[in-house]
């Protein structure tokens, strides 16, 4: 489904804080509007209801989805996670995502994949793909190629260091405007960072000790108040200098 917030019922929730059971949608009062559910949400008739506690969020053109912090990570179609292979089969290889139950990654799931250039992942690797199908009790499916068919950003993250925090941490990190921390940081230190919204995220730097700074200096900052963040950063920066 795909549109923009046009009911009173719906700007009454967006960024207000919901409970499994609140009603956010009517759609009978949307005629020939379509609207793109992200995840915590789910359609009931004309109803489009919340699934788990979190605040309710909605982003233009058309999607709404419920941001919540867990260190569990539910799939959801359409999320760009970070995920690390597990097994590997003839037809696909199984790739662990932080979620309720392994991935699979079908070995034909790449720019130009045919049987003659199937890609060969050892187990550890760590990928940067995206979720296709996530449905109740089936095992997620992933993709390295964005809805056009192009590998785009997707594919294998080599070197670095993945750190692990709540997914509400990996929401802020892809947020905009950018989050401080992760603005403080680029302005000082020059390095790479790829986030999932699963609760993963890798930095790589020509140094280790700057990979090991930024990974910290992030996960830190999730327990700190803004202000607490601009006192912690204000010293960290001074320390490198």
């Amino acid at each position: 489904m795909e549109a923009k917030p046009s009911s009173n019922l719906s700007s009454k929730f967006v960024d207000q804080v919901v409970v499994p059971g609140d009603v956010i949608l009517d759609l009978s009062s949307m005629a020939n509007q379509t609207i793109k559910l992200g995840g915590g949400l789910r359609q009931d008739g004309d109803s489009i209801s919340v699934m788990k506690a979190g605040t309710l969020r909605f982003t233009k053109p058309n999607k709404y989805w419920v941001e919540s912090s867990h260190k569990r990570y539910v799939p959801c179609a359409g999320d760009n996670v970070l995920g690390v292979v597990v097994d590997t089969k003839p037809e696909n290889f199984l790739v662990d995502i932080r979620g309720p139950a392994l991935a699979f990654l079908p070995v034909l799931a790449f720019e130009g994949g045919t049987r003659r250039n199937i890609p060969k992942f050892e187990v550890g690797t760590l990928l940067y793909v995206r979720v296709v199908n996530a449905n109740t009790g089936m095992n997620p499916e992933l993709s390295c190629m964005d809805a056009s068919g192009k590998a785009a950003e997707y594919g294998v993250l080599k070197e670095g260091y993945m750190f692990e925090s709540s997914t509400g941490l990996s929401r802020m990190l892809l947020s905009s405007p950018p989050y401080p921390v992760l603005e403080a940081l680029g302005k000082k230190l020059s390095f790479e960072i790829a986030v999932g919204i699963n609760g993963c995220f890798w930095v790589n730097a020509s140094q280790s000790s700057t990979v090991i700074l930024v990974g910290n200096a992030i996960q830190k900052s999730e327990s700190l108040s803004m202000v607490q963040q601009k006192i912690y950063l204000e010293k960290l920066l001074k320390s490198i200098q």
